[in-house]
């Protein structure tokens, strides 16, 4: 069964110590495809931050040195039942669907160069909210909030996180954040 993370409604659930191991299982798979062609496999997203809500699916970027090596790990994820679907309208980050059930939870899987924007941003943005509570418990009540506003509308949802996502990578130095 394909990953159907993005068919569903939005629904944030209160942080679950059990993503760190899902994160862990989906880690050591997408090693065992692509370690060889890979620097680094990050769990990024709302699932990463210990306390912080999140809609149950994780997020992990897996880090390349350059676009060189693209071509390869396309080839290799698509063995093994991956389908490239292109950078979605995020520069430096190409995204990848499961087109089986691989009995992992939820996921997005993305591979992004080591200096490209999208990374960058998922990490500076991660390691901010991990390091701020406040900001942490702010975004975690925006995102409740705006869960209800935009159950039925996950891009309605995203664009309404835009701000603050924004002010945060500001915050972390990234001056043209998103």
């Amino acid at each position: 069964m394909p990953n159907s993370a993005d068919r569903n409604p939005v629904i944030i659930v209160p942080y679950d110590p059990v993503w760190k191991n899902e994160f862990r299982r989906i880690q050591a798979r997408m090693l065992e495809i692509a370690g060889d062609l890979i620097i680094a496999a990050e769990h990024v997203g709302s699932t990463s931050v210990e306390g912080l809500p999140a809609k149950p699916i994780i997020d992990i970027d897996l880090v390349m040195e350059s676009y060189d090596t693209l071509p390869v790990i396309i080839e290799r994820l698509g063995l093994h039942g991956y389908v490239h679907e292109g950078n979605m309208g995020i520069e430096g980050r190409e995204a990848f669907r499961a087109t089986r059930d691989d009995g992992f939870m939820p996921y997005h899987l993305y591979v992004c160069p080591k200096d490209g924007k999208g990374y960058l941003e998922h990490i500076a943005f991660r390691d901010h909210l991990r390091d701020h509570p406040d900001a942490r418990d702010a975004y975690g009540q925006l995102k409740l909030a705006l869960a209800e506003q935009f159950r039925e509308d996950r891009e309605g949802y995203g664009s309404a996180k835009t701000a603050f996502v924004q002010g945060i990578l500001r915050e972390a130095g990234l001056s043209e954040a998103i």
